[in-house]
């Protein structure tokens, strides 16, 4: 079966646990096809770029997909109908990432030592 990365932007306004409702909602569709979903990550409440309705904020959430393709057509049709999400993003990959993903890394990392910069004063006394 293909291998998928989808990644969708819910609203605001929803709590958390509506959140997670939401992510178990749409792996359950992909599992009654036959797929399975290996990877999920909760990104949290992020800074949009610019408003999508109304929304300046949403929560991100990733999911890495096995499944075939009339499982990601039907997911797709379903999060086209909800109104709990802004955006949603489905991609083909040739291999499913194991580790934790770049944004996932980052947001635990915090800012990188090569960001930080020292200022030096020059000059003799």
């Amino acid at each position: 079966m293909p291998f998928y990365e989808n990644v969708f932007v819910a609203r605001q306004d929803l709590t958390p646990a509506k959140v997670t409702e939401l992510t178990d909602k749409f792996a359950g569709i992909i599992e009654n096809m036959g797929g399975k979903v290996t990877k999920r990550e909760d990104w949290g409440l992020r800074t949009l770029a610019y408003k999508i309705q109304k929304n300046r904020k949403g929560y991100y959430v990733l999911m890495n997909v096995d499944a075939p393709a009339a499982a990601i057509v039907e997911m797709e049709r379903l999060m086209r109908l909800d109104e709990n999400l802004l955006r949603y993003l489905t991609v083909k990959v040739d291999k499913l990432e194991d580790g934790p993903s770049v944004m996932l890394e980052a947001k635990s990392r915090g800012p990188k030592a090569e960001d930080k910069f020292e200022i030096e004063v020059g000059g003799e006394v």
